[in-house]
């Protein structure tokens, strides 16, 4: 079951859904719209799944950034946002898709206990200006069924996530280059 805007802004005002910082006016029909952060990180060349991705670095500047086809660029939500009690769902949106940006298609679902600022994974069709703290997508919240299971308890590899994640999959990748 996915949660209203007015069920969202009660569940917050409850105390169990943190959206920070948060803004009543970007509540939607059954959404919270989020933000693009201030950073950026643009993925080195080749990647490789059992080595760490290198990445160069960027604060998006005010008068904007344009987004290049072909790098793979890391970016991360404004808002830091979880529930012990929702799961969360995180997408972009379709202002974004119609500008040629795909962002968060690989990994949208966000488990409950786990509060965080989100690390976007984004690409871009054509080159287009993106700008800091524009709107980027939506972020639903869902009602589990069956017992609760919290990431925190769990201490899955990024349960202390708090800004952009590149891949630490080479972790699972026996015989790979772990730092």
């Amino acid at each position: 079951m996915i949660l209203t805007g007015p069920a969202i802004a009660a569940a917050r005002a409850a105390g169990d859904i943190a959206i920070d910082p948060y803004d009543a006016s970007r509540l939607s029909p059954n959404a919270y719209d989020w933000r693009l952060g201030d950073d950026l990180r643009i993925c080195d060349g080749d990647l490789d799944a059992a080595t760490p991705t290198t990445c160069t670095e960027t604060t998006i500047p005010r008068t904007g950034f344009v987004l290049e086809p072909g790098p793979l660029y890391l970016g991360v939500t404004y808002e830091k946002t979880g529930s012990e009690v929702y799961a969360q769902l995180l997408n972009g949106n379709r202002n974004i898709g119609a500008l040629g940006i795909w962002v968060h298609v690989s990994a949208p679902l966000g488990h409950q206990g786990h509060a965080i600022r989100w690390t976007l994974e984004i690409r871009a069709s054509t080159p287009v200006r993106v700008y800091p703290r524009m709107t980027f997508g939506k972020l639903a919240f869902l009602q589990p069924l069956g017992a609760t299971a919290s990431y925190q308890q769990h201490g899955l590899k990024y349960t202390n996530s708090q800004g952009i994640e590149v891949s630490r999959l080479y972790e699972e990748i026996p015989g790979s280059g772990r730092p």
